[in-house]
């Protein structure tokens, strides 16, 4: 039985508390045609240590240790370069792949047409202690998603924004990646970009089913959204320039009106937060989009 190549690339800063679960819930998958890359971005706690330990075990792990930390979306490039798997998924080295994730996902995935270049499906929040906590989308009593909407993902909803992706929970086509030139390595995380330009052309589809066991910390890259530190101005710089590029890529006035509810969310982060420089720089993308939209 054929089965496809699958590389994941696990990205790893400071995670020595977590990267060897990481590490070991892709050793340990169902499904055994995997290639497990590991980058560590120049970490300054004792991860190297661990993960070396861990190849000891498990050899056949390409493991390429960065001397200067670099932004999610190039680390995770330098580990594309070093792939050879039709498939692709992006690992934080704090989260969790259950057991059945990949054959799940690559049952999925061969199963769908040649237009389609990404797959999802839900997760489990956990805490530090690997305490499951709540879904990533709100389920019934039969474990299946409320938002039939995310069937029928595209575009105009990722646009809008709201609960609408979990990009932990994704595998994407190494044809589809190439084909978008990998990720935007001038941002500074890399998911919300990726998916609206594959999403202008191509198909992305939702497996309702849970995969993934998505860690939630404090200092987690998502919760740095619009905190007034030194994260969340990078962050937002990506947003904005995000943003403009959408305005550019958008065709109708429903595209402008969806981007228009983001931008608006990002705005009132920023008065919340008392971010007055970046409040004035998202109000001039505002009126861009607002010019289109006229």
């Amino acid at each position: 039985m054929y089965l496809p190549l699958v590389s994941v690339i696990c990205i790893c800063y400071n995670h020595e508390a977590f990267v060897e679960q990481a590490i070991n819930s892709v050793v340990n998958q169902t499904y055994k045609n995997i290639e497990l890359i590991v980058i560590n971005n120049a970490s300054t706690d004792n991860s190297d240590t661990v993960i070396r330990q861990l190849i000891k075990k498990n050899p056949s792990i390409t493991y390429h240790s960065l001397k200067k930390r670099v932004n999610a979306t190039t680390a995770f490039n330098d580990g594309f370069k070093l792939s050879n798997g039709s498939y692709l998924i992006d690992l934080a080295a704090d989260d969790i792949l259950l057991d059945d994730c990949i054959e799940k996902q690559v049952c999925f995935i061969e199963k769908q047409t040649t237009d389609v270049g990404l797959i999802f499906g839900n997760a489990y929040h956990i805490d530090a202690h690997g305490n499951r906590t709540k879904p990533f989308f709100s389920v019934d009593k039969f474990n299946k998603v409320q938002n039939t909407a995310l069937h029928k993902t595209n575009y105009l909803q990722l646009l809008g924004g709201g609960l609408v992706m979990c990009s932990v929970s994704s595998m994407f086509t190494r044809k589809h990646f190439e084909i978008l030139n990998g990720y935007n390595e001038s941002l500074f995380f890399e998911d919300l970009d990726y998916w609206l330009r594959l999403s202008r052309n191509y198909k992305i589809e939702f497996l309702d089913d849970f995969l993934v066991e998505k860690r939630y910390l404090p200092n987690s890259l998502g919760n740095q959204f619009h905190k007034k530190n030194e994260f969340s101005k990078r962050i937002n710089q990506s947003l904005r320039q995000i943003f403009k590029e959408s305005i550019d890529r958008n065709h109708t006035k429903a595209e402008h009106k969806a981007l228009l509810k983001r931008i608006h969310f990002s705005m009132e982060q920023c008065f919340l937060n008392k971010l007055w420089l970046d409040l004035v720089k998202f109000s001039l993308i505002e009126m861009q989009c607002r010019i289109k939209l006229l």
